[in-house]
């Protein structure tokens, strides 16, 4: 008993000593650059909030943070990179709601679990969109476009693709009026965009930003926002939700996510860096420009369980449209 005992004092010795030899490396946590992959190409939103979120926490921590774009697969190709990469806390990437939520869902196949594999610390805005028409149609409101979908059949809409928010918003409007739309999916939001203003599609919900110089010029028709709220670039354009799609409140979301296994401390101590530079007036005039709402983060558990419900939510949203699978 006595050998089990002196055993049982060993094991728990050197675990402290590991645990305070991790603690003491960890305090001098950043020693090194910091990477943020993007995973989307250089110049979109993504890649603004990136450089914005990397400036404040290099002048935070006094360390480099350098932004590396790795496009592909809608996101997975950069997760993977992080999910396989070290989980020593230096690589870090802006994970939307699509990556930590939709794909869940929608992907038949994933490579990586967003639930177990990343774990999101921060989140750094929300991104409304905007229902835009053609100028040409006669539709200024949302019961136009209904009528005008029943009157002449399917109306053709666009999205950057089939596992977006742009997609399911329009699957919202669709089931809340009992419409046939015929699905267009591009290979961005401004291809699709183009061809809304050509004429050549109807209707899309768009991201902000790309559409907005388009709604000023009068090459496209804004109908409404997917927020509760009025947006601050758009703020003429009222809520859909007040305008005949009563209860719809829909925006993708950002994080910044990091390989689940980096330890607790330096999680904290990047979130809470974050949520400082989120707090930036600077930078919320920037991102309010942009049409994205800054958000200054939850606690990390806390941010965890409100993407667990995002994933429980849209996925109710993808199955009723009968989504669940097709990518």
């Amino acid at each position: 008993m006595m050998a089990f005992a002196r055993l049982g004092l060993l094991a728990a010795v050197l675990t402290a000593l590991m645990w305070s030899g991790a603690a003491a490396q960890n305090a001098d946590y950043p020693s090194r650059p910091i990477t943020l992959v993007v995973p989307l190409a250089p110049g979109g939103s993504n890649d603004i909030l990136a450089r914005l979120v990397g400036q404040k926490l290099e002048r935070k921590f006094g360390k480099p943070v350098i932004i590396e774009n790795r496009p592909g697969a809608g996101g997975i190709t950069a997760a993977l990179g992080v999910v396989r990469g070290a989980a020593d806390g230096y690589t870090m990437i802006t994970a939307s709601s699509t990556m930590m939520a939709l794909n869940v869902t929608i992907r038949k196949q994933m490579p990586y679990d967003p639930r177990k594999d990343l774990i999101p610390i921060a989140m750094t805005v929300r991104t409304p969109f905007v229902l835009v028409v053609n100028p040409a149609l006669p539709v200024h409101s949302v019961a136009d476009l209904v009528k005008l979908a029943r009157e002449k059949g399917p109306l053709s809409f666009g999205t950057p693709g089939p596992a977006t928010f742009h997609r399911l918003s329009a699957e919202i409007l669709k089931n809340m009026f009992s419409l046939d739309f015929i699905h267009v999916p591009y290979k961005g939001t401004a291809p699709a965009l183009n061809d809304v203003v050509g004429g050549h599609i109807a209707f899309m919900f768009a991201d902000i930003p790309p559409a907005l110089a388009l709604i000023r010029a009068g090459k496209l028709r804004a109908l409404g926002v997917t927020t509760a709220q009025r947006v601050a670039a758009l703020n003429e354009v009222p809520p859909l939700t007040e305008v005949g799609m009563s209860g719809f409140d829909a925006t993708s979301w950002h994080t910044i996510a990091m390989h689940a296994g980096v330890p607790r401390d330096i999680i904290e101590k990047l979130a809470a860096g974050i949520r400082e530079g989120m707090a930036d007036p600077a930078v919320i005039e920037v991102l309010a420009r942009e049409g994205a709402i800054p958000v200054v983060s939850p606690p990390v558990d806390e941010l965890r369980r409100f993407v667990d419900s995002e994933i429980v939510r849209w996925g109710k949203v993808i199955e009723q449209a009968g989504l669940a699978g097709s990518e």
